[in-house]
Protein backbone atom coordinates (compact mmCIF):
# COMPACT_ATOMS: atom_id res chain seq x y z
CA UNK A 1 0.00 0.00 0.00
CA UNK A 2 1.34 3.45 -0.74
CA UNK A 3 1.66 5.91 0.80
CA UNK A 4 2.17 9.76 0.13
CA UNK A 5 2.81 12.20 2.57
CA UNK A 6 1.57 15.35 3.00
CA UNK A 7 2.86 18.52 5.16
CA UNK A 8 0.67 21.42 5.19
CA UNK A 9 2.58 24.76 7.10
CA UNK A 10 1.26 24.78 10.82
CA UNK A 11 -1.19 22.02 9.97
CA UNK A 12 -0.99 18.40 11.51
CA UNK A 13 1.07 15.87 9.56
CA UNK A 14 -1.18 13.84 6.81
CA UNK A 15 -1.31 11.12 4.86
CA UNK A 16 -3.54 10.16 1.81
CA UNK A 17 -4.46 6.84 0.81
CA UNK A 18 -5.96 5.58 -1.92
CA UNK A 19 -8.48 2.68 -1.30
CA UNK A 20 -9.37 0.41 -4.05
CA UNK A 21 -11.84 -1.71 -2.48
CA UNK A 22 -13.06 -3.00 1.22
CA UNK A 23 -10.14 -5.32 1.56
CA UNK A 24 -7.89 -2.46 0.85
CA UNK A 25 -9.88 -0.29 3.53
CA UNK A 26 -9.47 -3.85 6.03
CA UNK A 27 -5.70 -3.73 5.53
CA UNK A 28 -5.24 -0.10 6.32
CA UNK A 29 -7.00 -0.92 9.75
CA UNK A 30 -5.26 -3.32 10.36
CA UNK A 31 -1.92 -1.68 10.14
CA UNK A 32 -2.93 1.10 12.58
CA UNK A 33 -3.80 -1.45 14.61
CA UNK A 34 -0.37 -2.57 14.79
CA UNK A 35 0.78 0.95 15.37
CA UNK A 36 -2.00 2.00 18.62
CA UNK A 37 -3.40 0.99 21.31
CA UNK A 38 -4.18 1.26 24.79
CA UNK A 39 -4.60 5.10 25.86
CA UNK A 40 -4.56 6.11 21.75
CA UNK A 41 -7.59 7.66 20.45
CA UNK A 42 -8.44 7.45 16.59
CA UNK A 43 -11.21 9.52 15.50
CA UNK A 44 -13.66 8.68 12.34
CA UNK A 45 -15.17 11.22 10.02
CA UNK A 46 -16.08 11.66 6.37
CA UNK A 47 -18.80 10.79 4.25
CA UNK A 48 -21.91 9.13 4.93
CA UNK A 49 -21.67 5.31 3.87
CA UNK A 50 -18.02 5.40 3.24
CA UNK A 51 -17.09 2.93 5.71
CA UNK A 52 -16.77 4.23 8.80
CA UNK A 53 -18.39 1.36 10.42
CA UNK A 54 -16.36 -1.24 8.73
CA UNK A 55 -12.80 0.17 9.16
CA UNK A 56 -13.48 -0.14 12.55
CA UNK A 57 -15.16 -3.25 12.84
CA UNK A 58 -11.93 -4.33 10.82
CA UNK A 59 -9.64 -2.20 12.90
CA UNK A 60 -11.39 -3.74 16.24
CA UNK A 61 -10.63 -7.46 14.19
CA UNK A 62 -7.05 -6.86 13.72
CA UNK A 63 -6.58 -5.84 17.55
CA UNK A 64 -8.19 -8.78 18.45
CA UNK A 65 -6.47 -10.70 16.05
CA UNK A 66 -9.24 -12.72 15.47
CA UNK A 67 -11.31 -12.13 12.36
CA UNK A 68 -14.90 -13.52 13.77
CA UNK A 69 -15.08 -11.20 15.90
CA UNK A 70 -18.57 -10.04 16.47
CA UNK A 71 -18.79 -6.20 16.12
CA UNK A 72 -22.15 -4.43 15.85
CA UNK A 73 -22.65 -0.43 15.16
CA UNK A 74 -22.46 1.38 18.66
CA UNK A 75 -24.87 3.80 17.54
CA UNK A 76 -27.80 3.24 19.88
CA UNK A 77 -25.53 1.71 22.62
CA UNK A 78 -23.12 4.65 21.95
CA UNK A 79 -20.06 2.74 23.75
CA UNK A 80 -19.15 -0.91 23.00
CA UNK A 81 -16.22 -2.30 24.68
CA UNK A 82 -14.30 -5.00 24.29
CA UNK A 83 -11.05 -7.14 25.95
CA UNK A 84 -9.11 -8.23 24.51
CA UNK A 85 -5.31 -10.34 25.13
CA UNK A 86 -3.76 -7.08 23.88
CA UNK A 87 -6.13 -4.41 25.78
CA UNK A 88 -9.70 -2.97 26.03
CA UNK A 89 -10.99 -1.56 23.23
CA UNK A 90 -13.39 0.93 23.29
CA UNK A 91 -15.76 1.54 19.93
CA UNK A 92 -18.20 5.26 20.37
CA UNK A 93 -20.67 6.51 18.02
CA UNK A 94 -21.49 9.83 19.05
CA UNK A 95 -24.53 10.67 16.74
CA UNK A 96 -26.91 10.43 19.07
CA UNK A 97 -25.00 12.56 21.70
CA UNK A 98 -26.66 17.27 21.81
CA UNK A 99 -24.59 18.21 24.83
CA UNK A 100 -21.09 17.24 25.60
CA UNK A 101 -22.44 17.37 28.98
CA UNK A 102 -24.10 13.67 28.25
CA UNK A 103 -20.48 12.15 27.66
CA UNK A 104 -19.59 12.71 31.64
CA UNK A 105 -23.04 10.18 32.02
CA UNK A 106 -20.99 7.67 29.77
CA UNK A 107 -17.48 8.12 31.78
CA UNK A 108 -15.75 9.77 28.72
CA UNK A 109 -12.83 10.86 30.75
CA UNK A 110 -11.24 7.64 31.77
CA UNK A 111 -12.10 5.57 29.19
CA UNK A 112 -8.70 6.27 27.31
CA UNK A 113 -6.94 5.42 30.07
CA UNK A 114 -6.18 1.91 29.31
CA UNK A 115 -8.01 1.62 26.06
CA UNK A 116 -7.67 2.37 22.59
CA UNK A 117 -10.96 4.63 21.63
CA UNK A 118 -12.43 4.77 18.95
CA UNK A 119 -15.15 7.72 17.74
CA UNK A 120 -17.32 8.26 15.31
CA UNK A 121 -19.09 11.10 14.83
CA UNK A 122 -16.44 12.89 16.95
CA UNK A 123 -17.89 16.55 16.62
CA UNK A 124 -20.18 15.76 18.92
CA UNK A 125 -17.57 15.64 21.65
CA UNK A 126 -16.38 19.51 20.82
CA UNK A 127 -13.63 19.99 22.56
CA UNK A 128 -13.69 17.08 24.71
CA UNK A 129 -11.22 15.02 22.59
CA UNK A 130 -7.71 14.44 23.59
CA UNK A 131 -5.42 16.42 21.78
CA UNK A 132 -3.14 13.79 20.95
CA UNK A 133 -5.11 12.02 18.40
CA UNK A 134 -5.47 10.34 14.91
CA UNK A 135 -8.09 11.18 12.42
CA UNK A 136 -8.99 9.24 10.02
CA UNK A 137 -11.46 11.05 6.99
CA UNK A 138 -12.87 8.22 4.64
CA UNK A 139 -14.95 9.41 1.71
CA UNK A 140 -15.61 8.20 -1.58
CA UNK A 141 -12.89 8.18 -4.67
CA UNK A 142 -15.69 8.82 -7.36
CA UNK A 143 -15.20 12.54 -8.66
CA UNK A 144 -11.95 13.49 -7.22
CA UNK A 145 -8.49 13.35 -9.07
CA UNK A 146 -7.48 10.05 -7.42
CA UNK A 147 -10.96 8.57 -8.59
CA UNK A 148 -9.88 8.00 -12.17
CA UNK A 149 -10.41 4.04 -13.29
CA UNK A 150 -11.44 3.01 -9.70
CA UNK A 151 -14.78 1.17 -9.30
CA UNK A 152 -17.44 2.37 -6.95
CA UNK A 153 -16.07 0.95 -3.91
CA UNK A 154 -13.00 2.65 -3.89
CA UNK A 155 -12.32 5.57 -1.10
CA UNK A 156 -9.96 8.12 -0.32
CA UNK A 157 -8.58 8.08 3.57
CA UNK A 158 -6.66 10.83 4.82
CA UNK A 159 -4.96 10.44 7.74
CA UNK A 160 -4.38 13.18 10.29
CA UNK A 161 -2.27 13.34 13.27
CA UNK A 162 -2.96 15.84 16.12
CA UNK A 163 -0.22 16.48 18.86
CA UNK A 164 2.36 14.18 19.40
CA UNK A 165 0.47 11.57 17.01
CA UNK A 166 2.19 13.53 13.94
CA UNK A 167 5.32 12.17 14.43
CA UNK A 168 4.10 8.91 14.93
CA UNK A 169 2.28 9.11 11.58
CA UNK A 170 5.29 10.60 9.75
CA UNK A 171 6.82 7.54 11.14
CA UNK A 172 4.19 5.17 10.05
CA UNK A 173 4.75 6.22 6.40
CA UNK A 174 8.33 6.25 6.55
CA UNK A 175 8.06 2.52 8.06
CA UNK A 176 5.86 1.82 4.73
CA UNK A 177 8.38 3.03 2.55
CA UNK A 178 10.98 1.01 4.04
CA UNK A 179 8.61 -2.03 3.89
CA UNK A 180 8.05 -1.78 -0.35
CA UNK A 181 12.11 -1.51 -0.67
CA UNK A 182 12.20 -5.29 0.87
CA UNK A 183 9.54 -6.33 -0.93
CA UNK A 184 7.01 -6.61 1.40
CA UNK A 185 4.58 -3.89 0.51
CA UNK A 186 1.61 -6.65 -0.32
CA UNK A 187 2.42 -8.52 2.99
CA UNK A 188 -0.51 -9.12 5.58
CA UNK A 189 0.86 -6.61 8.90
CA UNK A 190 0.27 -9.07 12.35
CA UNK A 191 1.25 -6.92 15.54
CA UNK A 192 3.81 -9.00 17.93
CA UNK A 193 3.82 -8.50 21.76
CA UNK A 194 7.11 -6.80 22.72
CA UNK A 195 9.10 -7.13 25.38
CA UNK A 196 9.39 -4.84 28.06
CA UNK A 197 10.85 -1.85 26.47
CA UNK A 198 8.92 0.63 24.56
CA UNK A 199 9.99 -1.02 21.49
CA UNK A 200 7.37 -2.76 18.77
CA UNK A 201 7.02 -4.89 16.21
CA UNK A 202 5.28 -6.01 13.43
CA UNK A 203 5.72 -9.22 11.53
CA UNK A 204 5.18 -9.22 7.55
CA UNK A 205 3.44 -12.01 6.14
CA UNK A 206 3.90 -12.56 2.79
CA UNK A 207 3.54 -15.77 0.68
CA UNK A 208 6.27 -17.80 1.42
CA UNK A 209 8.45 -15.65 3.34
CA UNK A 210 7.75 -13.35 6.07
CA UNK A 211 9.76 -10.37 7.71
CA UNK A 212 9.86 -8.30 11.08
CA UNK A 213 9.57 -4.45 11.10
CA UNK A 214 11.01 -3.41 14.38
CA UNK A 215 9.74 0.48 15.30
CA UNK A 216 12.48 1.59 17.79
CA UNK A 217 11.87 5.62 18.41
CA UNK A 218 14.53 6.80 19.94
CA UNK A 219 13.27 7.81 23.45
CA UNK A 220 13.44 11.03 26.02
CA UNK A 221 16.22 10.78 28.52
CA UNK A 222 14.66 10.71 32.14
CA UNK A 223 15.10 12.43 34.81
CA UNK A 224 18.98 12.93 35.83
CA UNK A 225 19.80 10.26 38.24
CA UNK A 226 23.32 10.38 39.15
CA UNK A 227 25.95 12.92 37.75
CA UNK A 228 23.38 15.03 35.71
CA UNK A 229 22.80 11.72 34.17
CA UNK A 230 20.20 9.53 33.43
CA UNK A 231 19.22 5.92 34.32
CA UNK A 232 19.74 4.40 30.46
CA UNK A 233 23.56 6.50 30.56
CA UNK A 234 24.37 5.50 33.65
CA UNK A 235 24.13 1.62 32.96
CA UNK A 236 24.43 1.52 29.10
CA UNK A 237 21.12 1.31 27.52
CA UNK A 238 20.65 1.65 23.76
CA UNK A 239 18.78 5.04 23.05
CA UNK A 240 18.32 4.52 19.73
CA UNK A 241 18.59 1.20 17.35
CA UNK A 242 22.19 1.58 16.45
CA UNK A 243 23.54 -0.45 18.79
CA UNK A 244 21.11 -2.78 17.47
CA UNK A 245 22.66 -2.16 13.66
CA UNK A 246 26.34 -2.76 15.76
CA UNK A 247 25.90 -6.10 17.54
CA UNK A 248 23.52 -7.79 14.79
CA UNK A 249 26.58 -7.21 12.14
CA UNK A 250 28.79 -8.01 14.72
CA UNK A 251 27.35 -11.75 15.94
CA UNK A 252 26.73 -12.21 12.12
CA UNK A 253 30.55 -11.52 11.81
CA UNK A 254 31.04 -14.39 14.04
CA UNK A 255 28.87 -16.70 12.33
CA UNK A 256 25.71 -16.90 14.40
CA UNK A 257 22.15 -16.41 13.43
CA UNK A 258 21.68 -13.02 14.28
CA UNK A 259 18.46 -11.26 11.87
CA UNK A 260 19.64 -10.25 8.38
CA UNK A 261 19.24 -6.62 8.04
CA UNK A 262 16.93 -5.98 4.97
CA UNK A 263 15.98 -2.04 5.11
CA UNK A 264 16.91 0.53 7.75
CA UNK A 265 16.08 4.14 8.64
CA UNK A 266 18.97 4.93 11.65
CA UNK A 267 17.33 8.32 12.23
CA UNK A 268 13.79 7.45 12.69
CA UNK A 269 14.60 4.00 14.62
CA UNK A 270 13.06 1.49 11.85
CA UNK A 271 14.54 -1.49 10.67
CA UNK A 272 12.85 -4.12 8.63
CA UNK A 273 14.58 -7.67 9.33
CA UNK A 274 14.78 -11.29 8.86
CA UNK A 275 12.13 -12.93 10.70
CA UNK A 276 13.66 -16.23 12.59
CA UNK A 277 10.83 -17.75 13.36
CA UNK A 278 8.41 -18.82 15.90
CA UNK A 279 9.98 -21.62 17.79
CA UNK A 280 11.85 -21.11 20.81
CA UNK A 281 13.92 -22.91 23.51
CA UNK A 282 11.05 -23.69 25.50
CA UNK A 283 7.89 -25.99 24.64
CA UNK A 284 4.49 -26.66 26.65
CA UNK A 285 2.13 -25.16 28.98
CA UNK A 286 3.79 -24.41 31.14
CA UNK A 287 6.83 -23.59 28.92
CA UNK A 288 9.60 -25.55 30.11
CA UNK A 289 13.07 -25.98 28.76
CA UNK A 290 14.04 -28.27 26.05
CA UNK A 291 17.12 -29.25 27.29
CA UNK A 292 18.75 -29.88 24.12
CA UNK A 293 18.13 -26.37 22.82
CA UNK A 294 19.72 -24.60 26.19
CA UNK A 295 22.41 -27.15 25.83
CA UNK A 296 23.16 -25.76 22.22
CA UNK A 297 22.45 -21.94 23.72
CA UNK A 298 24.87 -22.78 26.46
CA UNK A 299 27.84 -23.50 23.05
CA UNK A 300 27.03 -20.41 21.52
CA UNK A 301 28.41 -18.96 24.68
CA UNK A 302 31.02 -20.98 25.60
CA UNK A 303 31.92 -20.47 21.46
CA UNK A 304 31.95 -16.45 21.96
CA UNK A 305 33.58 -16.77 24.88
CA UNK A 306 36.74 -18.59 23.78
CA UNK A 307 37.50 -16.07 21.04
CA UNK A 308 39.18 -12.08 20.82
CA UNK A 309 36.02 -10.69 20.33
CA UNK A 310 36.34 -6.81 19.38
CA UNK A 311 35.17 -3.47 21.23
CA UNK A 312 34.64 -1.32 18.34
CA UNK A 313 31.89 -2.84 15.78
CA UNK A 314 30.52 -1.08 12.66
CA UNK A 315 27.36 0.46 12.44
CA UNK A 316 27.10 1.83 8.76
CA UNK A 317 30.24 3.46 6.64
CA UNK A 318 32.17 5.47 8.47
CA UNK A 319 29.84 4.94 11.49
CA UNK A 320 31.36 3.04 14.25
CA UNK A 321 30.40 1.76 18.02
CA UNK A 322 31.71 1.32 21.12
CA UNK A 323 30.91 -1.30 23.64
CA UNK A 324 30.83 0.14 26.65
CA UNK A 325 32.34 -1.24 30.04
CA UNK A 326 29.74 -2.60 32.55
CA UNK A 327 31.26 -1.49 35.51
CA UNK A 328 30.70 -1.13 39.30
CA UNK A 329 28.61 2.29 38.95
CA UNK A 330 26.02 0.66 36.41
CA UNK A 331 25.74 -2.62 37.87
CA UNK A 332 25.20 -0.37 41.26
CA UNK A 333 22.60 1.87 39.72
CA UNK A 334 20.59 -1.37 38.56
CA UNK A 335 20.79 -3.17 42.01
CA UNK A 336 19.12 0.13 43.44
CA UNK A 337 16.21 -0.46 41.69
CA UNK A 338 15.55 -3.13 44.26
CA UNK A 339 15.53 -0.88 46.68
CA UNK A 340 13.67 1.95 45.54
CA UNK A 341 10.89 -0.28 43.85
CA UNK A 342 11.10 -3.78 45.32
CA UNK A 343 11.49 -3.52 49.23
CA UNK A 344 9.26 -0.23 49.05
CA UNK A 345 6.61 -2.48 47.65
CA UNK A 346 7.32 -4.77 50.82
CA UNK A 347 7.02 -2.22 53.11
CA UNK A 348 10.36 -1.76 53.59
CA UNK A 349 12.09 1.40 53.59
CA UNK A 350 16.11 2.07 54.36
CA UNK A 351 18.01 4.82 55.69
CA UNK A 352 21.28 6.42 54.51
CA UNK A 353 23.41 4.20 56.09
CA UNK A 354 22.09 0.67 55.31
CA UNK A 355 22.20 1.81 52.00
CA UNK A 356 25.70 3.34 52.33
CA UNK A 357 26.46 -0.50 53.25
CA UNK A 358 25.12 -1.92 50.77
CA UNK A 359 26.76 -0.31 48.24
CA UNK A 360 30.27 -1.03 50.06
CA UNK A 361 29.60 -4.78 50.54
CA UNK A 362 28.71 -4.69 46.60
CA UNK A 363 31.19 -2.79 45.54
CA UNK A 364 34.08 -5.13 47.72
CA UNK A 365 32.41 -7.69 45.83
CA UNK A 366 32.02 -6.63 42.26
CA UNK A 367 35.65 -5.47 41.90
CA UNK A 368 37.66 -8.88 41.20
CA UNK A 369 34.93 -10.22 39.37
CA UNK A 370 35.47 -6.79 36.95
CA UNK A 371 38.70 -6.87 36.95
CA UNK A 372 38.49 -10.80 34.90
CA UNK A 373 39.27 -10.42 30.99
CA UNK A 374 35.92 -8.83 29.35
CA UNK A 375 34.07 -10.82 26.93
CA UNK A 376 30.79 -9.37 25.16
CA UNK A 377 27.63 -9.55 27.50
CA UNK A 378 24.52 -9.77 25.27
CA UNK A 379 22.91 -8.78 28.77
CA UNK A 380 19.26 -10.27 27.85
CA UNK A 381 20.32 -13.77 27.02
CA UNK A 382 17.57 -15.92 28.05
CA UNK A 383 14.42 -17.64 26.49
CA UNK A 384 12.34 -15.11 24.92
CA UNK A 385 15.33 -13.75 22.89
CA UNK A 386 16.29 -17.43 21.49
CA UNK A 387 15.09 -18.87 18.58
CA UNK A 388 14.88 -22.61 17.39
CA UNK A 389 16.40 -22.99 13.90
CA UNK A 390 16.66 -26.82 13.84
CA UNK A 391 17.26 -26.46 9.36
CA UNK A 392 20.50 -25.05 10.47
CA UNK A 393 24.14 -26.36 11.48
CA UNK A 394 26.15 -26.07 14.45
CA UNK A 395 26.34 -22.76 16.67
CA UNK A 396 23.66 -21.36 14.15
CA UNK A 397 20.67 -23.50 15.51
CA UNK A 398 20.47 -20.84 17.77
CA UNK A 399 18.64 -18.03 17.01
CA UNK A 400 19.42 -14.10 18.92
CA UNK A 401 17.32 -11.51 19.12
CA UNK A 402 17.44 -8.58 22.10
CA UNK A 403 21.14 -7.65 22.12
CA UNK A 404 20.96 -3.86 21.46
CA UNK A 405 21.86 -3.44 25.29
CA UNK A 406 25.46 -5.46 24.90
CA UNK A 407 28.05 -4.24 26.70
CA UNK A 408 31.97 -6.14 27.40
CA UNK A 409 31.99 -7.22 30.99
CA UNK A 410 32.02 -10.82 32.93
CA UNK A 411 31.33 -14.04 31.17
CA UNK A 412 29.47 -15.60 33.54
CA UNK A 413 26.71 -13.04 33.51
CA UNK A 414 25.29 -14.35 30.35
CA UNK A 415 25.56 -17.65 31.46
CA UNK A 416 23.24 -17.10 34.61
CA UNK A 417 21.06 -15.13 32.67
CA UNK A 418 20.43 -18.66 30.54
CA UNK A 419 20.39 -20.97 33.50
CA UNK A 420 18.78 -19.32 35.90
CA UNK A 421 16.05 -17.70 33.57
CA UNK A 422 13.61 -15.44 34.86
CA UNK A 423 10.31 -16.11 32.98
CA UNK A 424 10.80 -20.14 33.24
CA UNK A 425 11.49 -22.85 35.97
CA UNK A 426 15.06 -24.15 34.79
CA UNK A 427 15.38 -27.83 37.44
CA UNK A 428 18.27 -27.42 39.26
CA UNK A 429 19.75 -30.26 37.72
CA UNK A 430 19.44 -29.20 34.58
CA UNK A 431 21.26 -25.75 35.58
CA UNK A 432 23.94 -27.40 37.02
CA UNK A 433 24.31 -29.76 33.40
CA UNK A 434 24.45 -26.26 31.61
CA UNK A 435 27.09 -24.88 34.14
CA UNK A 436 28.97 -28.05 33.65
CA UNK A 437 28.60 -27.77 29.70
CA UNK A 438 29.90 -24.55 29.67
CA UNK A 439 32.87 -24.84 31.93
CA UNK A 440 33.63 -28.27 30.14
CA UNK A 441 33.92 -26.27 26.77
CA UNK A 442 35.94 -23.28 28.63
CA UNK A 443 38.51 -26.17 29.43
CA UNK A 444 38.91 -27.56 26.35
CA UNK A 445 39.77 -24.04 24.87
CA UNK A 446 41.87 -23.57 27.63
CA UNK A 447 43.47 -25.48 30.51
CA UNK A 448 43.98 -22.80 32.80
CA UNK A 449 40.52 -22.09 32.71
CA UNK A 450 39.78 -20.78 36.51
CA UNK A 451 36.88 -23.01 37.35
CA UNK A 452 36.31 -21.78 41.31
CA UNK A 453 36.53 -18.44 39.84
CA UNK A 454 33.89 -18.57 37.38
CA UNK A 455 31.80 -20.15 40.01
CA UNK A 456 32.09 -17.32 42.22
CA UNK A 457 31.40 -14.72 39.07
CA UNK A 458 28.19 -17.00 38.43
CA UNK A 459 27.10 -16.73 41.86
CA UNK A 460 27.74 -13.04 41.99
CA UNK A 461 26.39 -12.32 38.91
CA UNK A 462 23.10 -14.24 39.72
CA UNK A 463 22.50 -12.22 42.79
CA UNK A 464 23.20 -9.04 40.84
CA UNK A 465 21.19 -9.92 38.26
CA UNK A 466 18.19 -11.19 40.42
CA UNK A 467 18.15 -7.70 42.30
CA UNK A 468 17.93 -5.87 40.05
CA UNK A 469 15.44 -7.97 38.08
CA UNK A 470 13.04 -8.08 41.72
CA UNK A 471 13.38 -4.18 41.15
CA UNK A 472 12.53 -3.86 37.59
CA UNK A 473 9.54 -6.19 37.60
CA UNK A 474 7.80 -4.53 40.36
CA UNK A 475 8.61 -1.20 38.72
CA UNK A 476 6.79 -2.31 35.72
CA UNK A 477 3.59 -3.38 37.96
CA UNK A 478 4.29 -0.36 39.84
CA UNK A 479 4.59 2.83 37.36
CA UNK A 480 3.85 0.61 33.97
CA UNK A 481 0.94 -1.12 34.92
CA UNK A 482 2.06 -4.32 33.90
CA UNK A 483 1.37 -6.72 36.82
CA UNK A 484 1.68 -10.07 34.78
CA UNK A 485 5.72 -9.77 35.89
CA UNK A 486 4.56 -10.32 39.12
CA UNK A 487 3.92 -13.94 38.65
CA UNK A 488 7.87 -14.50 38.71
CA UNK A 489 8.66 -12.52 41.69
CA UNK A 490 9.35 -15.88 43.88
CA UNK A 491 11.45 -17.71 41.24
CA UNK A 492 13.42 -14.93 41.15
CA UNK A 493 13.77 -14.68 45.07
CA UNK A 494 14.98 -18.18 44.85
CA UNK A 495 17.36 -17.70 42.31
CA UNK A 496 19.18 -14.78 44.88
CA UNK A 497 18.64 -16.90 48.20
CA UNK A 498 20.46 -19.55 45.85
CA UNK A 499 23.51 -17.33 44.49
CA UNK A 500 24.26 -15.77 48.09
CA UNK A 501 24.51 -19.36 49.24
CA UNK A 502 28.19 -19.49 47.63
CA UNK A 503 30.96 -19.42 50.34
CA UNK A 504 32.42 -16.25 49.21
CA UNK A 505 29.51 -14.06 49.75
CA UNK A 506 28.69 -14.51 53.05
CA UNK A 507 28.78 -10.74 54.14
CA UNK A 508 26.77 -10.20 51.18
CA UNK A 509 24.18 -12.81 52.68
CA UNK A 510 23.89 -11.39 55.66
CA UNK A 511 22.98 -7.95 54.51
CA UNK A 512 20.02 -9.80 52.51
CA UNK A 513 19.13 -12.05 55.57
CA UNK A 514 18.53 -8.87 57.96
CA UNK A 515 16.97 -6.59 55.42
CA UNK A 516 14.13 -8.92 53.81
CA UNK A 517 11.69 -11.01 55.46
CA UNK A 518 13.11 -14.53 56.08
CA UNK A 519 10.03 -16.08 54.01
CA UNK A 520 10.47 -13.62 51.21
CA UNK A 521 14.57 -14.57 50.94
CA UNK A 522 13.79 -18.20 51.39
CA UNK A 523 10.78 -17.84 48.49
Amino acid sequence: MSLVIERLAGQPVACRVVLRDLAATARLAGWLSTWFGPKDTITLTGDLGAGKTEFARALVRAFAEDAGVDVPSPTFPILISYDFPRGRVVHADLYRIIETDELDELGWDELRENALLLVEWPDRADDRLPTDRLDVELFHAAGTDFGAGLGPEARVAILTGHGSVGARLDRFQIADGLIEQSGFAAAERVFLQGDASSRSYTRLVAPGRSAILMNAPRQPDGPPLRRGLPYSQLVHLAEDVKPFVAMDRALLAQGLSAPLLYSADLDAGLLVLEDLGREGVVAGSPAAPVPERYHAAMEVLAALHTRNLPRTLNVAPRVERALPTYDVAAMLTEIDLMLDWYLPARGIRLDGVVREEFHLLWRSALNPVLAEPPTWVLRDYHSPNLIWLPEREGLRKVGLIDFQDAVMGPAAYDVVSLAQDARVDVPEGLELQLVSHYVKLRREADPTFDVRGFARSYALMGAQRASKILGIFTRLNDRDGKPHYLRHLSRIRRHLARCLSHQDLGSLRSWYEAVLPSKDFAA
